[in-house]
């Protein structure tokens, strides 16, 4: 009888941890229900957000076109995206159409959009413009001019058209083999 009772009381104290284990999983699983959904709706707002800022900045780089991030065909965004691009009307099938300057600006239209989404108070750029033709290093200071208002770029560039749109210059030079700096404050009229 008292190898039973001892056995019967093994059998209680485990159907006890049973039951509370049980219970600790489906909280779990609950959680882990809630932590997906969660997941979705952020993934979901960041993809809209960055989508919309995306091609607004690639539009402004490069005018005439038109950028989205969209899942596959057939896919949801949670199973990746992929960058599409039309110039006028016209949708590109493959990014390798674009030439290696428009790439450019679709990479940094990517990046900067990422940066919209969770923006910094100081960004450095150093020489994006590097591949581009005078008119595009334009618009990426229009761009940043329009895009980040509220964040201040240090901008790296041997072009000059990039500052057109900048506050500060500082141009660096060298006189009689050594190098100086000048600073230039930009009138209110180029602001």
């Amino acid at each position: 009888m008292a190898m039973f009772e001892k056995a019967e009381d093994e059998y209680n104290d485990l159907m006890s941890k049973k039951n509370i284990i049980e219970n600790d999983k489906s909280k779990i699983k609950k959680v882990i229900e809630e932590l997906d959904e969660k997941k979705k709706e952020t993934l979901n707002v960041t993809w809209t957000k960055v989508n919309s800022d995306f091609g607004s900045i690639f539009s402004t780089l490069l005018p005439g076109t038109m950028a989205k991030l969209e899942p596959p065909e057939g896919c949801s965004f949670l199973d990746g995206l992929e960058v599409k691009v039309a110039f006028g009307s016209v949708w590109k099938q493959s990014l390798s159409e674009l030439s290696g300057g428009q790439r450019s600006l679709l990479a940094l239209s990517l990046i900067l959009a990422l940066l919209l989404f969770k923006p910094a108070p100081l960004y450095i750029l150093d020489e994006v413009d590097a591949a581009l033709d005078l008119s595009h290093t334009q618009n990426i200071g229009r761009m940043i001019k329009a895009h980040f208002p509220h964040s201040q770029f240090i901008v790296v560039s041997l072009k000059e058209g990039m500052f057109n749109n900048a506050n500060v210059l500082f141009r660096t030079k060298f006189v009689d083999g050594v190098s100086t700096v000048q600073r230039t404050v930009a009138t209110k009229q180029n602001k």
